[in-house]
């Protein structure tokens, strides 16, 4: 029996998408090399055909790459069909190295640019990837906003924001939502952050919402990834905070083995029932995988369940921090006041 995808309200602006959406990154970008462009495609195309609309995509994945992928993908009416994201914000130097920007004259380059790439009029929405803390939030909204009223872009998110800066840059333009990570082991948002969202009437989108593929399969799933996937280089994957962190994965695994789904099923069904204002965004390269994760959906957890999942992994269970690279995360996403700007 086909999984019936509902829609949700994103936000409170008139964005709508389907309650699950497709990540899209790892066709591209950081996960191993690029998978071959046909089978990508034929995935987009069914997902889109199964109901999940909402492709998430950004610059940096590739870079470019990705876009161009989707621009492709969305050729022959699908276009119509689908609620698109992208991002700006991260760019990578000749020598590997992050450069995060929010100035105004980058950002509407990188608008006009990432437009180019996907062969499309209009963004529906247009995330700043990570908050450059050199200029003011009001600053950026202002450039965003200006592409708002333009037509070049619908609505405006945010990813990895803190608190404070999601505040400023929602008195600027109102922000339709923000990205962040949130998982069975990736909580910390749950204090400041989804509140602030949720008293704004902001929606959430939950990246790795399977703890970049640590629920589907435990610590097993290192030993099919190639030498260049960072996540390889990630501390929670390291040998000693693996060895810990794979009990986690065997208690969610016993549980769906109760429940009569599979382990990425249970820890996904988790994330949908955080509330109807979220949206997880799971990435896959396999038709058969992204089938399962759908399935996601029919999972039904009971107050009870919920408790005993987040037990098993609680704050002080899980070892290894998110990132170890110079990817900026919400924690330190704050910017100077608007009154020390001045425009070059």
């Amino acid at each position: 029996m086909a999984v019936r995808v509902k829609r949700i309200k994103l936000g409170s602006q008139g964005l709508e998408v389907s309650a699950q959406g497709l990540g899209c990154m790892g066709m591209s970008a950081f996960y191993g090399p690029a998978k071959p462009e046909k089978d990508m495609i034929a995935l987009i195309h069914h997902a889109v055909n199964t109901g999940v609309t909402f492709l998430d995509t950004s610059d940096v994945y590739g870079p470019f790459t990705n876009e161009i992928l989707l621009g492709k993908g969305l050729k022959g009416g699908i276009r119509d069909k689908v609620e698109l994201a992208t991002k700006f914000g991260i760019s990578l130097s000749a020598d590997g190295k992050t450069q995060i920007c929010g100035d105004p004259a980058y950002v509407r380059a990188s608008c006009e640019a990432s437009l180019k790439r996907l062969d499309i009029h209009c963004i529906d929405l247009y995330y700043q990837h990570r908050i450059d803390n050199r200029v003011p939030i009001e600053v950026t909204i202002g450039e965003l906003k200006k592409l708002v009223e333009e037509g070049k872009i619908k609505y405006i998110g945010l990813s990895e924001a803190s608190a404070s800066t999601i505040r400023r840059a929602h008195a600027v333009h109102p922000i339709t939502a923000v990205q962040l990570e949130w998982s069975l082991w990736s909580r910390d948002v749950e204090e400041e952050i989804v509140p602030t969202c949720r008293e704004l009437g902001i929606g959430i989108v939950a990246y790795s919402p399977l703890g970049r593929g640590f629920f589907s399969s435990g610590h097993k799933f290192l030993e099919n990834l190639s030498d260049d996937d960072f996540r390889k280089s990630l501390p929670r994957f390291q040998a000693e905070n693996l060895e810990h962190n794979k009990t986690i994965f065997e208690r969610v695994n016993e549980m769906a083995t109760r429940k009569g789904c599979t382990a990425s099923q249970l820890a996904l069904a988790w994330v949908h029932h955080q509330g109807k204002d979220v949206c997880p965004i799971p990435g896959t390269t396999k038709i058969e995988n992204f089938n399962q994760n759908i399935g996601a959906l029919s999972v039904k957890l009971t107050p009870e369940e919920m408790t005993e999942l987040e037990s098993f992994a609680s704050e002080d269970v899980v070892k290894g921090e998110r990132y170890n690279n110079d990817f900026s995360t919400w924690k330190d996403s704050e910017t100077p006041p608007l009154s020390s700007w001045k425009a070059t």
